[in-house]
């Protein structure tokens, strides 16, 4: 049987106290814990760890009397770090992953390529300012701080939808589909690339 994929990793800044430990294998047995202070932030982590099959235990202590920028982003970042490393070298894996994910009338598409090329291309056509206590602007940069560290391309587009937060959440759940197919193990030792390197 193969071992897990696990990590764990700290990171601090002068504006954020993050740590974070992750397992991309426990789809049977989660565990999931987020704390970042900002409650929808909380909400989209949840989604992306459960609909991954992570277990995933997430707390971040930052300058939310500021505002939520540094915390979001810095948990994005970390959050991404926390991937890679556990992901190790891309051998044995699928590489590439695609979801449409629907919540109510809204609905997200996402793709995923384990790429070793950071780049997002994120379009959740959010109209509000704020859900909760979390921007709207904050929303895509999450993700695409999450791609950057984890060293992924990741394109999500919500496709149509009328309420921000289905169309925020769709997009969340759709990441985390393309991301568990993405990660999934082939059976070989092979890296998916033609270049042999990823």
């Amino acid at each position: 049987m193969d071992e897990p994929r696990i990590a764990s990793l700290e990171r601090k800044t002068n504006e954020t106290d993050i740590k974070v430990s992750i397992n991309i294998d426990d789809k049977f047995d989660q565990k999931i814990n987020i704390n970042t202070g900002i409650g929808f932030l909380d909400h989209m982590l949840h989604a992306l760890a459960k609909h991954s099959g992570w277990s995933l235990d997430v707390t971040c202590k930052g300058d939310l009397h500021i505002d939520d920028h540094h915390s979001a982003e810095d948990t994005g970042i970390a959050l991404g770090m926390a991937f890679k490393k556990a992901l190790g070298t891309p051998r044995g894996i699928k590489r590439f992953g695609s979801a449409f994910c629907p919540l109510d009338e809204a609905l997200a598409r996402s793709v995923v390529d384990i790429s070793g090329r950071p780049f997002a291309d994120i379009n959740l056509d959010l109209k509000r300012e704020m859900i909760g206590t979390l921007s709207t602007e904050m929303i895509p940069h999450v993700l695409e701080s999450f791609a950057g560290a984890a060293g992924i391309t990741l394109h999500v587009d919500v496709l149509k939808g009328k309420n921000d937060h289905h169309k925020a959440e769709s997009a969340f759940k759709s990441v985390a589909v393309a991301l568990r197919e993405a990660c999934t193990r082939t059976g070989t030792n092979d890296v998916p690339s033609t270049k042999g390197v990823l």
